[in-house]
């Protein structure tokens, strides 16, 4: 059986691909840059984009299938376009660019189809930002809805080669469980995201601005009634002030005052419990200036 050059060229871009997204991951964590996802990698001596202004993406080094699938970052006040759901079955919905099954863009998402190849899904952040996923494959298409389903096949970057050269082996109940755990992820990275840019990357009580040290904590845990991944359901804390929030040795009322409970005032310890506990009683979270992005009071009353 002949070796189809064109398929072997194909697999060696996306496997270069993925690894160029491990590496972007490695600076920048979960949320990528547009300008990095648009300048892409370099593949035999041709710059291969990831992204274009077209949420159906192909470079010019593919034959007729896309590279990638994007959906766009929310606007204040306005829905995506082309929005993405979770269906019922844990599994991606994709919709059609446009209302014409036939269009260029939508066959190409036909041909992954057909071949199964492996595709990176990018969820849009915010604008300039997204957090990808791959790989992903699309493994349902219906004209009638104008979309197609898509799941994602998680593996170790290690893995890459031998899952795109011979393709996936993923069973349905564990395609359905790593989708929803991705769709996880992407969501609680775009939540850090907005949070973290709302308080300016500090933490609301000490002021840090270590990133690395920083979290997008939760009011309402999102297990429960109300806990939404939406900023006025966010803080940006530090690792010890989010820890002695989650243990509720700190509480924050809903007039933005910091409170440390009693018998830990009482204690006598280190620096460590004086300066970065005892001394904020009382002090007031300083919270984003925007409206819109501050603390939701009703959250922080259910929470204190």
């Amino acid at each position: 059986m002949p070796i189809d050059d064109a398929a072997i060229r194909d697999s060696r871009v996306r496997q270069d691909a993925f690894a160029f997204l491990d590496g972007l991951r490695g600076v920048h964590g979960d949320v990528l840059p547009w300008s990095e996802l648009s300048r892409g990698l370099a593949f035999e001596g041709v710059r291969v984009p990831l992204v274009s202004q077209q949420g159906i993406f192909k470079p010019r080094v593919l034959r007729d299938a896309p590279l990638s699938i994007r959906t766009t970052p929310p606007k204040p006040g306005v829905q995506r376009p082309y929005d993405d759901e979770v269906g019922h079955d844990g599994l991606l919905r994709y919709r059609y660019q446009g209302d014409d099954p036939d269009y260029l863009h939508n066959r190409w998402l036909r041909r992954a189809l057909e071949r199964q190849l492996p595709l990176i899904y990018l969820h849009g952040v915010e604008p300039g930002w997204y957090v990808a996923a791959y790989p992903v494959r699309i493994v349902h298409d219906d004209p009638r809805s104008l979309a197609v389903t898509v799941a994602v096949d998680e593996v170790q970057s290690s893995e890459l080669g031998r899952v795109v050269a011979l393709g996936s082996v993923v069973s349905e109940p564990v395609r359905r469980y790593t989708t929803r755990v991705a769709v996880a992820r992407l969501h609680q990275a775009s939540f850090r995201h907005r949070v973290l840019a709302a308080y300016r990357q500090r933490c609301g009580v000490c002021r840090l601005g270590h990133v690395r040290l920083l979290d997008a904590a939760h009011i309402i845990p999102d297990s429960e009634d109300g806990g939404d991944p939406v900023v006025p359901n966010g803080l940006t804390l530090c690792k010890l002030h989010h820890a002695a929030y989650d243990a509720k040795v700190m509480g924050i009322r809903p007039d933005l005052v910091i409170e440390i409970c009693e018998d830990v005032l009482r204690e006598v310890d280190g620096p460590m419990l004086r300066h970065g506990l005892q001394d904020v009683n009382g002090w007031r979270l300083r919270a984003p200036r925007s409206a819109s992005k501050k603390p939701d009071p009703q959250r922080l009353e259910v929470r204190y």
